[in-house]
């Protein structure tokens, strides 16, 4: 009696230290995001690549890594949890100190539980402990991937919007990029399926940011700018600026570029190039315009992709394509950044 009595004991006290785990990892992490927030936030008029902010933190990354490098990107914000009064006894610990055991745990509950809310509460705290490069590797060393990609499948769209979350702070780590771009199909049909402007659409956006920050996997994307393109002219403004980071950083890699300009486009995106569009999208647009200019197909080139109707060469790049029109127009926009991207367009 005695050894069952303290089995069941610890049981129980294994299944509180989990429930305080996954209800306090991520309100001590909202605190930590509070107090770093500064670090965290990229200037709105950044024209590289778009990608993940650097992050300076207790187990994150050496200042030559994947995160120091690049810059755009905010941590998954928590939601707000609520924990009941009878718990008050139970462990509270920082996403940022998190064992192992503590991560094998979670993932052990994510596959068995049958609630949504569950479900999303632990990929919550998976994201949150994954903004540490520490628990990146740990939950890489423990199959957690896999697992976690599992749930983009999940019925319940906030549970995909939790596990896109989940998967973006994972990126941040460069082998667990190599695992990860396996599922960037499964991804870019969650973008294509879901509503506009919803949630999981901006969710899946971040991710391939990240994926596209350096040329290693940008090639998963080569058929996806049609896509993207279309997103821009039905997405709201935060649609529109996500898009454009991933196209941004797809139109920095001259091996892109044929893939891009062959791809169709929507003749109407031209009209964003407009005074009245805001100017976070504008900025990104130009830029986008300008990297797209750097390219100078052969005369025979040229001619072939006229033929090809509606291609993005047509839309964008001929000149017959009205897009210079609207570039000396915004010579004259209040935003000076804008004024020197088109200038330099232009010459």
């Amino acid at each position: 009696m005695g050894d069952g009595g303290s089995s069941i004991t610890s049981r129980i006290g294994s299944m509180k230290t989990l429930l305080g785990i996954v209800a306090g990892a991520g309100a001590s992490y909202g605190i930590y995001k509070l107090l770093t927030e500064g670090s965290f936030r990229r200037s709105k008029k950044s024209v590289g690549n778009e990608g993940p902010a650097s992050r300076s933190s207790q187990g994150s990354s050496r200042p030559d890594s994947l995160l120091a490098k690049v810059s755009g990107l905010d941590l998954v914000s928590p939601q707000s949890e609520r924990t009941d009064d009878a718990t008050g006894d139970i462990i509270h610990q920082s996403a940022g100190n998190l064992e192992p055991q503590h991560l094998k745990m979670l993932l052990t509950c994510l596959q068995t539980s049958n609630s949504v809310s569950d479900r999303c509460r632990l990929l919550l705290t998976l994201g949150n402990a994954a903004a540490f490069t520490v628990n990146q590797n740990v939950i890489r060393e423990c199959e957690g991937i896999p697992i976690i990609c599992g749930f983009l499948s999940d019925p319940a769209p906030e549970v995909k919007v939790q596990t896109l979350n989940a998967l973006n702070n994972l990126c941040m780590n460069i082998p667990n990029q190599e695992q990860v771009k396996v599922y960037v199909p499964q991804v870019l049909e969650l973008i294509e399926m879901a509503a506009v402007n919803s949630d999981v659409q901006l969710a899946a956006l971040r991710l391939l940011t990240n994926l596209s920050v350096t040329e290693k996997h940008q090639h998963l994307l080569k058929d996806s700018v049609t896509l993207l393109l279309s997103l821009l002219v039905v997405g709201d403004v935060t649609l529109q600026v996500q898009t454009l980071k991933v196209l941004v950083n797809l139109s920095s890699n001259p091996d892109m570029m044929d893939d891009i300009v062959q791809a169709q486009a929507p003749a109407s995106v031209i009209l964003l190039f407009d005074v009245q569009t805001s100017t976070e999208v504008l900025l990104r647009l130009v830029t986008f315009v300008g990297n797209l200019k750097s390219w100078r197909p052969s005369v025979q080139v040229a001619e072939e992709l006229r033929c090809k109707r509606d291609c993005l060469f047509r839309v964008m790049l001929d000149e017959l394509s009205g897009l210079h029109g609207r570039l000396v127009q915004l010579l004259s926009h209040p935003d000076r950044e804008i004024q020197a991207q088109v200038a330099r367009i232009l010459t």
